[in-house]
């Protein structure tokens, strides 16, 4: 380690004793003016260095998750004074990032240069829409964050469980900041729509049981390691189950009845993202962020329509396979109510879950060269939350946190998921889909850790929904009902392009959002209308998933094309997650260097290119 970089990580060690108020201004000042101000490389290095250790703190849930020590005890600080302080350290680490002067770079560093510089510029363009002011949906917020930041914490011993009642201690001045933010966005007409918070309430009271121990803020206090003894469980159990009477219940109660009381009836009624103040602007910009393209929403339209027409005539093909007496309308309705494609109770729906991710692994080395060494699980979603929650998602583990990955399943209402679905799910959502693609991110070596978080949603998503195109080289869709299910959640994904598109930009309703979701996918009205609202709350964050898919079939076709003979399947999928997760302009210049470096020629799409939002705000 360089004599330069120790002194810059000397001045970071400030930010440890930062308490719960971590970053504040005179710490980040003297970790900034620490930076080297000669030397490229070590410049880039200290302010990797920097933006990291800043993330960690600023963002102490996310140091969780990472394993990052000493920030377990606290919670973000989401006054309005600590985001502006955030807003204005990011502008400055953005300056620092244009000081580095690139053509002094060594070619190994340029990809973490434009990483780094492109994060920064990205996050400030975003400075001006007051997102801060939607910080609760019934898709995230404290009510579904806070239980799995728990969940994910160290619990191996005394000092881990003091930091955990500390963190529980502070939660009631999170769930107030949280308000505070609500309340502010009332004031301004900045609201997530009314229809998407009716569960909101509940979701809030089912953390605050009248048993302690039945919450799922106090898991860690009902079964407890036996590295601590008795007396000492109890001494802990007893702090917990007080302060959770104390100061929990009040706290997160009076959160409840401000959104049943206040804030659901003064949300907005309109659903379109765009009838937000520079509603128009925010939304481009979204789409632009999470797609990582510079297609406007008019353009994505337009290629969700084209590719609900060519997923439409495989789906007939299929129909016409099983010599299923009816048109489509009918085939799709056999599929929700045929009672043979469903469980009847949860716990058989997670063994054929497991089941089928135990199959497929055996299957990978077919496939790609290098596995990760993180192990997964697949276990059900929280009960809590399992109700508006989506049909099953990811939550990555840790090697240094000691944590596996996670596949969530969701077992709500088992009537309501198909057994035709559970394959491509499976594929998508642990291997080797976001599982092995993001474990494999975080053992990335000779990188700078910053690196490994990178999350770029069409990257990651685009990668798992490439991912389910794989199962059939892995053995999978075998009788044409599963093959039926892979189709479907193409489907599922070339739809989203036309009706978040169409929510938000061509003045759909909701209702005719679903309708044209019901009239070209076999989903269930359930999961229809969970998923329709989750584009209500998260516009343009589902763009990412097809458009990401179409990059990577995209540039897997360009190298069998130009390689001919020379095409390794293998070798493609380690290049392709070789360096973590990219933006999709970044991405394709990789691969085609690539493609030149196995003795093919470089090809180019204007769409992907055009994207590079290396340039001047």
């Amino acid at each position: 380690m360089s004599l330069i970089r120790k002194t810059a990580l000397a001045a970071l060690a400030i930010f440890s004793s930062a308490g719960v108020t971590a970053m504040e201004q005179e710490a980040f000042d003297k970790a900034f003016d620490a930076l080297p101000r000669k030397g490229a490389e070590a410049q880039l290095e200290a302010l990797q260095d920097l933006r990291y250790q800043w993330l960690m703190e600023s963002f102490p849930s996310w140091g969780t998750y990472q394993g990052y020590p000493g920030v377990n005890d606290r919670w973000t600080d989401n006054s309005m004074e600590a985001i502006s302080r955030r807003r204005e350290q990011t502008r400055r680490m953005l300056a620092a990032s244009r000081h580095i002067d690139t053509d002094a770079l060594p070619e190994s560093r340029l990809l973490d240069h434009q990483l780094l510089y492109q994060d920064l510029l990205s996050e400030v363009k975003g400075f001006q829409f007051p997102e801060h002011l939607l910080p609760i949906t019934h898709m995230s917020g404290i009510q579904r964050n806070v239980p799995s930041v728990l969940e994910a914490m160290p619990k191996a011993n005394s000092a881990d469980y003091d930091q955990l009642i500390v963190r529980l201690d502070r939660l009631p001045l999170l769930i107030q900041q949280t308000r505070t933010l609500m309340e502010k966005g009332l004031e301004k007409g900045i609201t997530p729509p009314q229809i998407t918070l009716r569960d909101l309430p509940a979701q809030i009271r089912s953390l605050i049981p009248e048993a302690a121990e039945e919450s799922p803020l106090l898991k860690a206090f009902v079964t407890m390691p036996g590295s601590l003894s008795a007396s000492q469980q109890k001494r802990l159990r007893n702090r917990a189950f007080a302060l959770y009477h104390r100061e929990l219940v009040p706290a997160w109660r009076d959160l409840a009845e401000f959104v049943e009381r206040v804030y659901i009836p003064q949300a907005r009624v309109d659903s379109a993202f765009t009838s937000l103040p520079d509603g128009t602007r925010w939304y481009a910009h979204k789409v632009r962020e999470e797609t990582t393209t510079a297609l406007s929403p008019e353009e994505i339209h337009r290629i969700g329509l084209q590719e609900v027409k060519r997923i439409r005539a495989e789906m007939e093909k299929i129909i016409a396979k099983t010599a299923f007496e009816g048109d489509f309308a009918a085939f799709t309705d056999f599929l929700r109510s045929d009672p043979q494609f469903y469980h009847t109770s949860r716990e058989d729906l997670m063994r054929d879950y497991r089941d089928i991710a135990k199959r497929i692994d055996a299957e990978l080395p077919k496939l790609f060269r290098t596995l990760p060494r993180l192990p997964y699980g697949v276990k059900p979603i929280p009960s809590y939350s399992e109700k508006s929650q989506t049909t099953a998602y990811y939550q990555p583990g840790s090697l240094e946190a000691g944590r596996a990955g996670i596949f969530f399943a969701n077992t709500y209402k088992v009537s309501s998921r198909p057994k035709w679905e559970m394959e491509a799910l499976t594929v998508h959502e642990a291997m080797p889909g976001h599982h092995l693609q993001i474990a494999l991110a975080q053992e990335v070596e000779d990188v700078h850790p910053l690196r490994r978080l990178g999350m770029y949603t069409a990257f990651v998503e685009g990668w798992g929904l490439y991912s389910e195109s794989l199962g059939y080289d892995l053995g999978l869709y075998t009788d044409p009902y599963n093959e039926f299910g892979a189709l479907t959640y193409d489907m599922w994904r070339a739809v989203r392009l036309v009706v978040d598109t169409g929510m938000h930009q061509l003045g759909w309703s909701r209702e005719q959002a679903i309708e044209y979701f019901m009239d070209n996918s076999a989903k269930p009205r359930h999961d229809v209308t969970v998923e329709i609202d989750r584009y209500l709350v998260w516009p343009g964050q589902a763009l990412a998933y097809k458009l990401g898919q179409l990059k990577i079939m995209d540039l897997r076709a360009t190298a069998q094309q130009r390689l001919g003979n020379n095409f390794d399947i293998r070798s493609f999928h380690d290049e392709l997650l070789g360096a973590g997760a990219l933006p999709l302009n970044v991405l394709e210049k990789r691969m085609n260097q690539w493609i030149v470096s196995q003795g093919g020629q470089s090809a180019s799409n204007p769409a992907t290119e055009s994207a590079d939002p290396v340039a001047p705000i």
